[in-house]
């Protein structure tokens, strides 16, 4: 995400610099280190769940991101793609005004409607810190990604053979388990409560997966649940059953599980006794709080104990927790063999990394927006402890894979990462001093999983990929499974959500490409033998024009295909092939992603194609051609590593990226600028 700084903000940094200045010379006056004093101040936040006897405080640590490898970390590779003349518009799917407009559970307008962030959607307005003494957000970091012979120089540089790398055993492998074990103190309470590495590693005990039909998490350990049902212990955690995004899909080659945790309160009655129908009650009315189902101008309140609660619409209340396992994809794992995975949804039983996040102190929409956010404000982080504040009142911890396969906390660069899609703006008074933000307009409260989860009995449920199953009967080269969980509308535009993604991304992913499986399907479905006003035609890389003629047939055809129902099957769900890849191709991706394990190179991009997608390369005419940074132009069919930037020493944008997209938004009402994520009641 990209800010543009307003006059009144750099009126503001030269205050926050004279109280910075007085605030250095007060606490050296008292032998007190500047650091030592915001680490000070950082101990005495409000949190949600004040430390008990025998828990430390939180270590706070405060870090400036121009010290990182990648300082740009928040501004994820696919936000540097082409548009292809405009066709393929990805960007609109984070970038959006839709709930910052209505301060929905979000107050980061993207889309143009700011007037301090630039409109994502039709510029590449990349933001510049510190610049020009730091390199500026428009020179894309993701070496991983746009080199990926670079990361096998440094893989070789290893010694490891990978043809010794069984990857079917390897995503066959539990690593969860042991990184569980680490965690100090009760899994009941958010926070281990003591100086250590896996300190916000979720208290989710994988033996205790997969959840029960009901989505709730039981566990035969008395320490892991705060009351028994029927002889099992009730830990609090339930799963929850999403549709995913264009990122973590198959093809894409990661899955997730998303389980959630309210605090001890809304699991109990008025008279403090547990009651497991009242925490239903409860996690029903957070889910009806983010998923804007909230009647409105009624006033609702959560049940039992946490009665004087008000429910707000889009917010979570304090002390929400989420664990979030991101998985590699094994075809195999659909949940009836436990011996390839426990879980469901082409979730291997090796993770690729496990996220947490916890609600740490009020946030809300309606009293800040993109104005208060500081671009050059450091990162409040657990250094030693594996967490980082998002700046918008929750707490991120990330757990990734070390080079042998076993996980460990995230470093501060790479956690944020993890701040780019999950923040928002907040002028954070009780802090006294700002804190890094990012985030995307597309979020509630932060969060991407709840608002598209499943209506009813359906949402509380494992993550099982649109109901995925394996299909043992599969012919050789075919899919190797299926869907029985029908498309979903998407509430606003009133259509199939994944018709109107095909309509207006042309790819099957935020990158924008199509992989060869899904391209031989599009071919032998889509000829004029079938009615088509075309054959499906490649990709003509020969000039711009014809990239550009190519890429308006493709569009032009897969709104062919998507009006008459052609991507679904006769049952009314997502067609195998747009969505699943076979075995060996998800086992060749997880090998790619491996590399960068290996390496860890992180900070240089998770995303490694054996071939980089066109999208990333340049194929534009003389009328909208852009040159390298360093005025060199551009060959066609060059990988775009850098796109032009306000050179105006005078300008409040100096620096921050002008280069545009091509997209073309059609007023303020337009669709593509106010997307929303959220579903539709019905199955379809």
């Amino acid at each position: 995400m990209s800010t543009i700084k307003t006059v009144r903000q750099l009126r503001r940094n030269k205050s926050r610099e004279k109280s910075t200045r007085f605030m250095f010379v007060i606490f050296a006056f008292l032998g007190i280190s500047f650091t030592g004093a915001l680490v000070f101040a950082a101990k005495t936040i409000e949190v949600a769940t004040p430390p008990k006897k025998g828990i430390e405080p939180l270590w706070s640590t405060y870090l400036d991101r121009a010290d990182f490898t990648n300082p740009y970390a928040h501004i994820p590779a696919q936000c540097y793609i082409e548009t292809s003349g405009g066709t393929q518009n990805a960007c609109q799917y984070c970038h959006t005004d839709s709930f910052a407009k209505r301060k929905f559970g979000n107050n980061t307008p993207q889309a143009g409607r700011s007037q301090v962030l630039g409109n994502l959607i039709e510029q590449y307005a990349f933001t510049a810190l510190r610049y020009p003494f730091q390199p500026n957000g428009s020179i894309n970091p993701w070496v991983n990604t746009l080199h990926p012979e670079k990361l096998r120089q440094a893989f070789k540089a290893t010694g490891i053979d990978e043809k010794t790398w069984d990857m079917e055993h390897y995503i066959r492998t539990d690593n969860w388990q042991a990184a569980y074990a680490k965690r100090p103190g009760s899994p009941k309470n958010w926070d281990g409560g003591e100086h250590h590495p896996f300190r916000l590693f979720p208290g989710l005990d994988p033996a205790d997966l997969p959840a029960k039909k009901d989505g709730f998490v039981r566990s035969q350990k008395e320490k892991n649940g705060f009351f028994q049902e029927n002889g099992q212990w009730i830990t609090g955690w339930r799963s929850i059953n999403f549709v995913p995004y264009g990122i973590f899909t198959p093809l894409a080659g990661s899955v997730s599980g998303i389980y959630i945790r309210l605090p001890e309160k809304f699991m109990q009655a008025q008279d403090g006794s547990y009651n497991l129908s009242i925490y239903a009650q409860n996690l029903d009315l957070v889910a009806m709080a983010v998923q804007d189902r909230i009647p409105k101008g009624t006033e609702v309140h959560y049940q039992g104990k946490a009665a004087k609660i008000m429910v707000l619409p889009g917010l979570f209340p304090i002390g929400t927790e989420f664990a979030h396992p991101l998985h590699y994809v094994d075809l195999a794992a659909d949940g009836t063999n436990k011996a390839i995975s426990p879980f469901p949804g082409a979730r291997s039983h090796r993770v690729k990394e496990i996220r947490y996040m916890y609600k740490e102190r009020k946030w809300d929409p309606r009293y800040t927006g993109p104005g208060t956010k500081e671009e050059e404000a450091p990162v409040r982080v657990g250094r030693g402890e594996g967490w980082i504040d998002n700046g918008a009142g929750w707490l991120l911890a990330g757990y990734i894979e070390d080079k042998n396969g076993n996980l460990r906390p995230q470093t501060p660069n790479e956690l944020v990462q993890c701040v780019g899609c999950h923040s928002g703006s907040s002028p954070q008074p009780d802090q006294g001093y700002d804190t890094f933000t990012s985030g995307t307009g597309n979020t509630v409260d932060s969060t991407w999983a709840m608002p598209r989860m499943y209506t009813g009995n359906e949402g509380w449920q494992e993550m099982d990929m649109m109901g995925y199953r394996l299909n043992t009967m599969a012919k050789k080269g075919d899919p190797q499974g299926h869907f029985t969980r029908k498309e979903p509308k998407n509430r606003k535009l009133q259509e199939g959500e994944f018709r109107y993604f095909f309509n207006t991304v042309v790819g099957v992913s935020l990158f924008g490409e199509m992989p060869a499986g899904v391209e031989t399907f599009l071919v032998q479905a889509i000829h004029k033998e079938n009615g088509y006003s075309a054959n499906w035609p490649a990709i003509n890389l020969n000039s711009p024009e014809a990239v550009l003629q190519s890429q308006k047939l493709r569009q032009e055809l897969m709104r062919e295909m998507t009006a008459r129902g052609a991507y679904l099957t006769a049952d009314k769900c997502l067609q195998a092939a747009l969505f699943l890849p076979k075995q060996s191709d998800a086992l060749e991706s997880a090998r790619l992603y491996r590399l960068v394990v290996a390496t860890q190179r992180y900070d240089f991009g998770k995303d490694v194609f054996n071939a980089v997608p066109f999208t990333f390369k340049y194929y534009r005419d003389p009328k909208n051609g852009f040159a390298h940074q360093d005025g060199r132009p551009y060959k066609q069919g060059e990988l775009i590593t850098d796109r032009q930037i306000d050179t105006e020493q005078a300008s409040v944008t100096w620096g921050v990226g002008i280069t545009p997209t091509l997209i073309k938004l059609h007023g303020t009402n337009d669709p593509a600028g106010n997307y929303e994520p959220l579903l539709d009641e019905g199955k379809e």
